[in-house]
């Protein structure tokens, strides 16, 4: 006897998932809002149609737009930071491979996607005027370069080059927001493989006893474009 197909999910049922899941649902439609729309454009009566529930659980979960924006940018923050320390935990504890690590985790698929990415700019354009979004995006900038400069004093001390590992680091990291947002602006018409290219070629120029020619050798953290979602 054949069994009847699951019906869709019920505004009851959805009420019965975890909290968690739900924020997570909400989070993601507020993503795909950010990305189409653009951070004015963005109501919660669209993030509420976009995750499939009703404006009162947006209500409940977030109480404003506001709020879930924030929460969003925490989301993306979050994500941000546990990728490259994933990456550096995982490569080995040289500082070539260090270093490596750190700066292509900017291109791996997991936070590099057009969705992501026009969400994190729609954010953080507005970071001026409203200092609680300054502060998550600076304490998520400060992490990161703190890390990415002290690898650099490694590589300095190894390598006898002559340059200040903060100002190295803070030019890296303009450099991979620049690609960040190359790859946003053009999609598909920029390639990961692109921006790999360029991180690589920085690399052997700042550290060439570091990268004299293992380095071209690296693939791609996702041989697809971002335009994915």
């Amino acid at each position: 006897m054949k069994r009847a197909p699951a019906a869709p999910a019920t505004e009851a049922a959805r009420r019965r998932e975890p909290k968690a899941l739900r924020r997570e649902q909400l989070i993601n439609a507020t993503i795909d809002s950010l990305a189409k729309r653009g951070y004015a454009a963005t109501t919660l009566a669209d993030v509420a149609e976009g995750a499939g529930l009703s404006r009162g659980i947006v209500n409940f979960h977030f109480t404003s737009k506001d709020n879930l924006l924030s929460e969003t940018i925490r989301f993306l923050q979050d994500e941000y930071t546990a990728n490259w320390q994933a990456m550096l935990k995982k490569a080995a504890p040289d500082t070539s491979s260090q270093l490596l690590a750190l700066v292509t985790a900017d291109l791996d698929r997991k936070i590099c996607t057009h969705r992501k990415l026009a969400a994190w700019f729609a954010l953080i354009t507005e970071a001026r005027s409203r200092p609680a979004y300054h502060e998550m995006a600076w304490e998520r900038d400060e992490k990161y370069r703190t890390t990415l400069a002290a690898i650099c004093e490694r590589a300095r001390q190894e390598g006898g080059y002559d340059f200040d590992p903060q100002s190295t680091a803070d030019a890296i990291y303009a450099m991979q927001e620049g690609l960040w947002l190359r790859m946003m602006m053009f999609g598909r018409g920029y390639k990961r493989e692109a921006a790999l290219s360029v991180v690589l070629n920085a690399l052997r120029t700042i550290f060439p006893n570091h990268f004299s020619g293992q380095a071209a050798d690296v693939a791609a953290p996702d041989n697809e474009d971002t335009a994915d979602e």
